[in-house]
């Protein structure tokens, strides 16, 4: 069986999240958005909500649920990098939420959750 490091399998669930949020009628604004205070993997709109979204990717359950990956300090992380991006980008109508995809790709499937406003 070929190994596939972490950084790639998490590029791959990031895409997989990607497709589904747009076919789920989301608009990606952004995707790997950087700040000081951290990444948010994708940021996307819906409607009136402006979403910033943690992808996290599981090729077995040995770690437990992807989205227990996404602990307080990872939210701490998410908020102000959230703020940094606000305070660059005129999104002052909408409604901030914050979200999980999680993306388990294991026997040849992929299943997909989106856990909404996690914070």
């Amino acid at each position: 069986m070929i190994q596939i490091n972490k950084k790639k399998i998490g590029t791959i669930g990031e895409k997989i999240a990607q497709t589904y949020l747009k076919k789920s009628g989301y608009k990606i604004i952004s995707t790997n958005y950087y700040t000081i205070s951290g990444e948010i993997d994708i940021i996307a709109i819906k409607n009136e909500n402006l979403v910033f979204i943690e992808v996290k990717t599981r090729t077995s359950m040995n770690y437990g649920q992807p989205s227990e990956a996404v602990n307080n300090i990872k939210k701490k992380h998410m908020k102000h990098s959230a703020a940094i991006f606000l305070t660059h980008n005129n999104y002052c109508r909408h409604i901030i939420r914050f979200d999980v995809i999680e993306i388990f790709l294991m026997n040849g499937k992929c299943k997909i959750n989106h856990i909404k406003q996690v914070i």
